[in-house]
């Protein structure tokens, strides 16, 4: 089978690229490894601003227009006018973006994955039966995640990676919380981020700070001190990719995790994985687009990296930076979404 572009991987960032595609006029194929659509550990906040413009408000299952902060010497309520962010169930809006992509046109196979890339073919594998086919293409978009074998085909390496615990637990609250504690997280955060009938419970940090096994111990202590009992609960966790090197590659494309477009600051990846996507299928339909928001999208995560290395150079000065940046939220003198990748 030939096909003008083949999108690995059908994340928010695979499925908003195949979306536009379909929409004019040309049938891209989405490949997903996993049976099913949507399911990734995520703590499942997106930006309010980034949700708003690409997907229905109903998709979200609690909103929030106050956030609180809390570090080892302060406690923080920061509230804005309108919600400054929302939580969505990941299969559910996966399973949105999924059927808009194919009401538009794209086709998607689920349960494949890829075992080689050479040229401009891919051989892929159905999972279960071993069942082979061979894919031709003009155009390879590599959203398959933090460990995408798109991105190690161009020789890419990702040196500079996050680790994601979530435990999604039953409960309901409403208030949405940030843990700046670095004698648990070092330069990462604790969350507490309600759902609908569901807590997200977890760590974020920059890999290179503590082992994955010795966060996981922190967080479930740090949660015990809240009165969360997080011991019998199945964890689930993931690596956030942080390390871009570019993302246009000829008739190569890689786009959110796969680029290394998420934050290395909060590890945030939903709205970067929808805006590259977006970028990517502009300019596989025009090669002459415009990339301005791409740029501006570049900038903001290239800015979320330092700040992440500037917070992991000593413990000491990780803790005046997040002290000092909590005190400016307090005063107004830092904007909330100035930490958010939005643009």
């Amino acid at each position: 089978m030939h096909f003008h572009t083949v999108i690995v991987g059908a994340g928010p960032g695979g499925l908003a690229c195949a979306r536009i595609l379909a929409e004019h006029g040309i049938q891209p194929l989405v490949i997903e490894r996993k049976k099913t659509i949507g399911a990734k550990v995520c703590a499942g906040g997106i930006t309010w601003g980034g949700l708003i413009s690409r997907v229905p408000q109903d998709l979200a299952e609690k909103s929030f227009p106050v956030q609180h902060v809390i570090t080892r010497i302060q406690r923080v309520r920061i509230e804005e006018p309108t919600p400054i962010i929302a939580t969505v169930n990941r299969v559910k809006l996966g399973n949105y973006m999924a059927t808009c992509a194919q009401e538009a046109g794209a086709e998607i196979m689920t349960g494949w994955q890829v075992k080689e890339i050479k040229e401009q073919t891919l051989i892929i594998e159905q999972k279960g039966s071993g069942c082979q086919q061979e894919i031709t293409f003009d155009n390879l978009v590599g959203a398959d995640g933090s460990s995408s074998l798109v991105r190690r085909h161009l020789g890419l390496i990702s040196n500079r990676r996050g680790v994601g615990i979530n435990y999604q637990v039953s409960g309901d609250l409403q208030q949405m919380e940030w843990h700046l504690n670095s004698h648990f997280f070092r330069n990462g955060y604790g969350w507490i981020f309600p759902h609908r009938d569901t807590i997200s419970i977890g760590a974020y940090i920059p890999k290179t700070m503590i082992p994955a096994k010795r966060l996981k111990n922190g967080l479930i202590a740090w949660a015990g001190t809240l009165g969360f009992s997080l011991e019998k609960e199945q964890a689930r966790a993931d690596y956030i990719n942080y390390d871009y090197q570019g993302w246009r590659f000829g008739r190569i494309f890689l786009i959110g995790d796969a680029a290394g477009l998420a934050s290395g600051l909060t590890g945030e990846g939903i709205y970067p994985a929808i805006i590259s996507g977006e970028e990517a299928a502009c300019t596989i339909i025009n090669p002459e687009h415009n990339t301005v928001v791409m740029e501006s999208l570049i900038r903001k995560q290239r800015l979320h990296s330092r700040m992440a290395d500037w917070t992991g150079f000593s413990s000491v000065f990780n803790v005046i930076a997040g002290e000092v940046v909590t005190l400016g939220l307090r005063c107004g003198i830092i904007k909330f979404n100035k930490l958010e990748m939005a643009i």
